[in-house]
């Protein structure tokens, strides 16, 4: 199946606002799991205005983590605010703490981290001005393959962060 076989996914989004970048994220997931993608990376400095506790997404990524071999990866400078603020996520990445691998970037590298949704494939979606809310979705192999590198470079010296679950003593 190609992309412009599945509904509502032919083109990718314009990033013009708040709204159009949830949107987007959506896209970004819908048109992975779409042509069957095993690898999703989620960067961003703390996921703050990504919709991470809306129940259509966790429904879409629900399914696809029971998939073999499904792998999400996020990476951002830290996960602070992702308990308080995204509740839901919190407890539904702790049922796929087996298929989630959260990184902390170093500090050093952190202060470059993009807003960024990449697939194993061509999917990209980045919020290049979160002031203007402005930013690109595309179905471009090159560019996704240049972000995947960049963003490769962080995590091999990024730590685990955002634990599934924290043990007391």
């Amino acid at each position: 199946m190609n992309l412009q076989d599945t509904p509502g996914d032919a083109a990718p989004p314009v990033i013009d606002g708040p709204a159009a970048w949830q949107a987007a994220v959506f896209w970004g997931v819908d048109a992975a799991l779409a042509r069957g993608a095993r690898h999703l990376t989620w960067v961003d400095p703390d996921f703050d205005s990504w919709p991470l506790d809306d129940p259509a997404l966790l429904q879409r990524l629900t399914a696809w983590l029971r998939l073999p071999q499904r792998r999400l990866v996020l990476l951002a400078r830290h996960y602070d605010e992702v308990p308080r603020r995204f509740p839901r996520f919190t407890a539904w990445r702790r049922d796929f703490a087996h298929a989630i691998d959260a990184w902390q970037a170093p500090q050093e590298l952190s202060q470059d981290l993009p807003m960024l949704l990449l697939d194993d494939g061509p999917i990209s979606v980045q919020l290049i001005d979160d002031l203007h809310w402005r930013g690109r979705a595309a179905a471009d192999p090159r560019a996704a393959t240049l972000w995947r590198e960049r963003v490769d470079v962080v995590l091999q010296r990024s730590e685990p962060g955002f634990a599934a679950s924290t043990l007391g003593l």
